[in-house]
């Protein structure tokens, strides 16, 4: 079903970008990879293992003008866009009455803006296509907060807020847009966790484990395969957060 199709990633070079890149190269799909610093060589390797194209596109969308470069590049190259994944994110954690503005600002310009600034590109492409999937990155920290993380809290739970907009917005025109609210995954931020920490989250999961990134992009495959799942939130957590 996705064979063929072309899936942009932000912030696609480690961690669960990284992971859903490969998923949807193992789905045939050619793979436009956004990254800001650098891509390992053995990811690129990977990635055209599956007998895709992996296009790299460095740089910023938490600047307009950036991202829409990114997306051109993306157009002009593959002919089309069929589904974007919003995954860039940055965090600056620091307890509230502590938080200087720049840590405040820095992370809803990433987490918030870069995430509209693509789905503003991308909407236009699609919108002749009549047809792609938008698939958000949030959190679960968007949905209950946490201490020490409000910029990223209201930068995902403004993720959640925006998806749900686009959802009602695109939707006439056959375009899906959904959001995926990780809980505690193992990568590069969790790693450095002290034991103490991990352990209480542990404790608040009732699959006492930490999820893995690929079990976050099987849940991006999913939604972009499904075309009548829209304004969705998915919790990808071990349960952590119920309603």
């Amino acid at each position: 079903m996705l064979k063929n199709q072309t899936v942009l990633v932000t912030g696609g070079a480690k961690g669960i970008g990284r992971a859903v890149a490969v998923a949807f190269a193992k789905e045939g799909c050619n793979i436009a990879l956004n990254y800001r610093s650098k891509v390992s060589d053995d990811l690129i390797e990977e990635i055209k293992g599956y007998g895709v194209e992996c296009l790299l596109l460095q740089g910023d969308i938490s600047d307009f003008e950036t991202a829409k470069k990114v997306v051109d590049a993306t157009k002009e190259h593959f002919g089309r866009v069929d589904v974007l994944i919003n995954n860039a994110g940055i965090t600056k954690d620091m307890l509230l009455m502590r938080m200087t503005e720049e840590e405040f600002d820095s992370v809803i310009r990433t987490n918030l803006k870069g995430t509209f600034h693509m789905i503003r590109h991308v909407s236009n492409i699609m919108l002749k296509q009549r047809a792609g999937a938008i698939i958000n990155m949030s959190s679960v920290v968007g949905l209950m907060g946490n201490v020490g993380q409000a910029n990223y809290a209201a930068s995902k739970a403004g993720v959640i807020g925006l998806t749900k907009s686009c959802a009602r917005e695109l939707g006439a025109r056959g375009i899906t847009c959904n959001a995926i609210a990780p809980g505690a995954i193992e990568t590069d931020m969790t790693a450095v966790l002290k034991d103490e920490v991990k352990e209480g989250m542990l404790a608040s999961i009732p699959l006492k484990r930490f999820g893995q990134a690929e079990e976050v992009a099987q849940a991006a495959v999913f939604l972009a395969k499904n075309r009548y799942i829209t304004g969705q939130v998915l919790n990808v957590d071990g349960g952590m957060v119920m309603y």
